[in-house]
């Protein structure tokens, strides 16, 4: 398991820490989709808005199939990364009013390599149940990056030159 990461010791430890791997994308892309809205960036608007009800509708799924009814609450005590964020959290500090649907679109890759390569490192729990549900988990995430990989196919990647960060004299801040 990676430093930092939570302990997952029960089936019910796992789907609440999945559960809150996607509840913290879904905040992530919901945030980034308002400040593109804010500096009137339709296209990127509708990118992390998409992406949020992907995520969304895993998050729900994942809630379904763990029958918990306090699945939020578990999720609050078992799913703390003690170092770092969790795994699909995109990183803020990447985000820029200027960013392109590329940019967007690799940030939410990066986030699905991680969550990929955390449920990875559970394939040697002790838990056959945990080991299980880990590695369909890591069948999804490898869709998802599949997914993230055939959509950056439509979008060519600029040359060093035309790059925002380059040209903008008002470098990002966080807006969190």
């Amino acid at each position: 398991m990676s430093e930092g990461a939570p302990q997952v010791f029960s089936l019910a430890d796992l789907y609440a820490i999945a559960y809150q791997i996607e509840a913290d994308a879904v905040e992530r892309y919901t945030m980034l989709a308002e400040q593109m809205e804010m500096h009137n960036n339709p296209e990127l608007v509708g990118i992390f808005r998409d992406l949020a009800r992907v995520e969304r509708i895993h998050r729900d799924e994942i809630a379904s199939a763990a029958a918990d009814p306090d699945i939020v609450a578990h999720a609050r005590k078992v799913a703390e990364w003690r170092s770092g964020e969790s795994p699909e959290a995109v990183d803020l500090s990447e985000a820029h009013y200027l960013m392109t649907p590329r940019d967007a679109l690799e940030m939410a890759l990066a986030g699905e390599e991680r969550a990929f390569e955390f449920y990875n490192r559970l394939s040697d729990a002790a838990d056959p149940d945990v080991k299980r549900l880990a590695a369909e988990f890591v069948a999804e995430e490898l869709a998802h990056v599949e997914l993230c990989r055939s959509l950056l196919r439509r979008y060519p990647a600029p040359a060093p030159a035309d790059r925002w960060i380059f040209e903008d004299p008002d470098l990002p801040v966080s807006q969190e």
